[in-house]
């Protein structure tokens, strides 16, 4: 069983960091690629990084690549993401998920790759 809790969030000035964590209380958190997905009003959910069970191999949306970074340890059956040099346009509910695919490069960006999912945790950036 698969359960994803999220934390971290909240409201932080432009240029600011925020590191979100995500535990699972699950058995089999080394056998999942975990992904970390937005959603901003209006908008349609978007991907923004994933880091593989398999190698800690990790994938990056353009939009967040270099100030952003993903991150996992499997010892305490969490993934982490740490958000640096943070933009209003970061504003939204961040989601944790998994799968139990191996994800290489691009291969699990789409929502639909992933089975599991947290409840979200709000990010503000006020400019």
């Amino acid at each position: 069983q698969v359960q994803l809790v999220e934390s971290g969030g909240g409201l932080v000035q432009a240029g600011g960091s925020l590191r979100l964590s995500c535990a699972d209380s699950g058995r089999t958190f080394s056998t999942l690629t975990m992904g970390w997905f937005r959603q901003a009003p209006g908008k349609e959910r978007e991907f923004v990084a994933d880091i593989s069970w398999s190698d800690s191999m990790t994938y990056y949306a353009d939009s967040v690549k270099g100030r952003f970074t993903i991150s996992r340890d499997n010892a305490k059956n969490a993934a982490y993401l740490q958000m640096d040099s943070l933009k209003p346009e970061d504003t939204a509910v961040y989601y944790c998920s998994a799968t139990r695919a191996y994800c290489p490069g691009n291969g699990c960006i789409n929502p639909g790759a992933y089975a599991y999912w947290g409840q979200g945790t709000q990010v503000t950036v006020s400019s």
